[in-house]
């Protein structure tokens, strides 16, 4: 029997999603429970499971494509089964307003596809997010996720004619097939050529002339580079040649091909898009502490050695949780004209992968004993790294932790995640010299550096707040009574 596989709904918010890459393919033998392929949404790349078992009868949505959920991307059943016709939809494209500019023609190469850009993950609410004043909403206990939806906007077809005019058409880059053919065995881009042929269309004399002024015939090219460079659409006029040999071997050309542009990824624009919207538009400020760490790694080892094997991360977590609960207005966030005090403390924990930053989510922090912020922290971290979060796992933080304290950071300040107000930046644990007791000593030292929304935060309140945490980290018989 035939079963089709679709793609999968991830997130509640998610609308779209991106097959980067295909872990079977058509004629294998699928299992319940094997990884079919994987996604990447706007928040991460996950993977995504077979329900079925059988063989790998079709593939329809192609690698690098994008496509709205629940959309078919393949085939699984027995061999030898008819397969259902099936009619694609691609994502809709929004319509430009009236008052965008006509859209730049793209040049390119002859016989090579147009470059076009990567879908921005903006197109859509990113998960947890919420265009109420009180910003991100975690899960509710149906598992639905809050998001405010914007309202439907009704436009009417009812327009004057000057602004139902469409703007004119780019103008359109004309070349003869012969030109086409003998630019492209010439590895150069055409699109400087001014044609002399009717309507301004290059003709074959252009190539020609063009090469001539611009000394093509006295490059010296190796006949590999010369391919490698058609091949890829590198412009062997805009090389430079090595300068040992003065000659443009594969080796240059590996290297402009290296330097070409490339479409960010899906989860990475999300990320430039969003952290850009909040340094843009959030009042950064900064305070920062140092934490005389000492007394705690002595006594973190002293629990190591007792089989309990807390993380530095445990500990800032737990006297982070507690200090928001005396701090609820670093627990809040605001639109600018209200502001909302979240009761809950659901912590954000910045996770480093190769593909980006993702932040997934211990809720009710405030509740958890320090044992089950370790539980919870590690569970979270290892699905990030597996790529087995799901986006709701990722979203209605209200206060996010940026720990980098194992790449030996002596200070760094962190942007605010979107929809909190403040994000604290931990940096590495170091040995220092120190006064204690009126004696220099060597100590280890940690920085840490709050950056808060100055518009609902003020700086002796950031303040008090960086140094309560100070002081819970400092205090050892606080560790001992939690433990």
């Amino acid at each position: 029997m035939v079963r089709p596989i679709a793609m999968s709904k991830l997130g509640q918010s998610e609308e779209v999603g991106t097959l980067v890459r295909w872990r079977k393919k058509v004629g294998d033998p699928v299992a319940k429970h094997d990884i079919l392929f994987e996604i990447e949404t706007d928040k991460a790349v996950l993977e995504v499971e077979s329900f079925f078992e059988g063989t790998l009868l079709k593939i329809l949505v192609q690698e690098g494509t994008t496509v709205p959920i629940n959309t078919t991307v393949g085939f699984v059943g027995d061999p030898g089964d008819a397969l259902p016709e099936v009619t694609q939809t691609g994502i809709p494209e929004p319509a430009a307003p009236a008052s965008t500019p006509p859209p730049v023609a793209q040049t390119r190469f002859p016989g090579s596809a147009a470059l076009s850009p990567g879908r921005a993950g903006s197109a859509y609410l990113p998960a947890g997010r919420s265009l109420s004043p009180c910003g991100p909403k975690p899960p509710s206990g149906d598992g639905s996720a809050g998001v405010g939806l914007p309202p439907k906007v009704r436009v009417s077809s009812a327009l004057p004619e000057s602004t139902a005019t469409l703007p004119p058409a780019p103008e359109l880059f004309r070349i003869s097939p012969r030109a086409a053919r003998l630019a492209r065995e010439s590895a150069i881009n055409p699109s400087p050529i001014i044609g002399s042929g009717p309507m301004g269309r290059i003709v074959e004399r252009d190539v020609k002339s063009y090469l001539e002024s611009k000394g093509y015939y006295q490059l010296r090219i190796t006949p590999a580079a010369k391919q490698l460079a058609a091949r890829e659409n590198i412009d062997v006029l805009a090389l430079k040649p090595e300068n040992a040999t003065q000659r443009i071997t594969v080796a240059v050309v590996e290297r402009a091909i290296a330097e070409k542009p490339q479409p960010m990824s899906r989860l990475r624009q999300v990320i430039a898009s969003r952290l850009t919207e909040s340094f843009t538009t959030t009042p950064h400020f900064f305070v920062t502490v140092a934490v005389d760490m000492t007394d705690l790694v002595n006594f973190r080892a002293e629990l190591k050695s007792q089989g309990a094997a807390y993380t530095v991360t445990d500990f800032i977590l737990k006297a982070v949780a507690l200090s928001l609960v005396e701090f609820p207005v670093v627990n809040s966030s605001t639109d600018g004209k209200n502001l909302c005090r979240h009761s809950k403390v659901h912590l954000g924990l910045a996770v480093n992968l190769e593909q980006g930053l993702v932040v997934p989510v211990i809720r009710d922090a405030e509740e958890m004993s320090l044992e089950e912020l370790h539980d919870s922290a590690t569970e979270l971290v290892a699905k990030a790294r597996a790529g087995r979060l799901t986006p709701d796992e990722m979203s209605g933080s209200t206060f996010t932790i940026s720990n980098m304290g194992m790449l030996e950071i002596e200070n760094f300040t962190a942007i605010i995640n979107p929809g909190e107000s403040a994000i604290l930046a931990v940096s590495s644990t170091l040995k220092q010299a120190a006064v204690k007791d009126g004696h220099i000593v060597g100590r280890d030292i940690m920085k840490m550096t709050l950056s808060s929304d100055h518009r609902i935060i003020d700086g002796a309140t950031a303040a008090r707040f960086a140094n309560a945490i100070k002081q819970k980290l400092e205090e050892i018989s606080l560790w001992k009574r939690l433990t």
